[in-house]
C-alpha cells in the first residue's frame, strides 16, 4: 500500500469509486467536505452510483479515510494551471459554511466534482460529465456511420440483383 502525502488545506481529493470518481475538498485535521447523496456510503460502489439519481445531496464533513473507505484516492488539483485557486483559508471557510446544508444535486450539472471545483476555483465544472458527453457523442457518430454503411451496402446488394 502506497502512503499518501498529507493533503494541504483546500486540496481537491479524487476518490476512485467503481464506475466513477467521487470528489471532496480537504479542510484539515484529516477531514474533507463533500456532497453526499442520501445513499453515499464509503466503498458502496454501484449502490453509491445509484444515489446519483437523486436530486438532493447533503454537504458533509467527515474523515477522509471514512469517506474513501477501501477505495484509492489522490490529491488532484488538476485545474491549477487553468484557474487560480482561492486562498486556502477562503476555500476552507466556504466549505465549512455549507456543512449540514441540503443542496440541489444533478449528475450532469451540480455533482460532487462541480461542488469542489466551485469551492477551490470559483468555477463549477466536471470533467467526468464532459468526458461522458464526448464519449456518448463519439459512440453516436460511430453508430450512425455503421448504420449508414449498412444501408448503403444493402442498397448496393439490391441494385445488383
Amino acid at each position: 500500500m502506497r502512503l499518501q502525502p498529507e493533503p494541504q488545506l483546500g486540496d481537491l481529493i479524487e476518490i476512485f469509486r467503481p464506475f466513477y470518481r467521487h470528489w471532496a475538498i480537504y479542510v484539515g485535521d484529516g477531514y474533507v467536505v463533500h456532497l453526499a447523496p442520501p445513499s453515499e456510503i464509503a466503498g458502496a460502489g454501484a449502490a453509491s452510483l445509484m444515489s446519483a439519481l437523486t436530486d438532493k445531496a447533503l454537504v458533509k464533513k467527515e474523515l477522509l479515510y471514512e469517506v474513501a473507505g477501501r477505495d484509492r484516492y489522490q490529491v488532484n488539483n488538476k485545474h491549477d494551471g487553468k484557474y487560480s485557486p482561492l486562498p486556502p483559508s477562503k476555500i476552507v471557510q466556504r466549505a465549512e459554511e455549507l456543512v449540514g446544508q441540503e443542496v440541489l444535486y444533478k449528475l450532469t450539472s451540480e455533482n460532487c466534482e462541480h461542488f469542489v471545483n466551485e469551492l477551490r476555483y470559483g468555477v463549477a465544472r466536471s470533467d467526468q460529465v464532459r468526458d461522458a458527453i464526448v464519449a456518448a457523442g463519439i459512440a453516436g457518430v460511430g453508430l450512425a456511420a455503421v448504420s449508414f454503411i449498412g444501408v448503403m451496402l444493402s442498397r448496393n446488394k439490391r441494385q445488383k440483383q
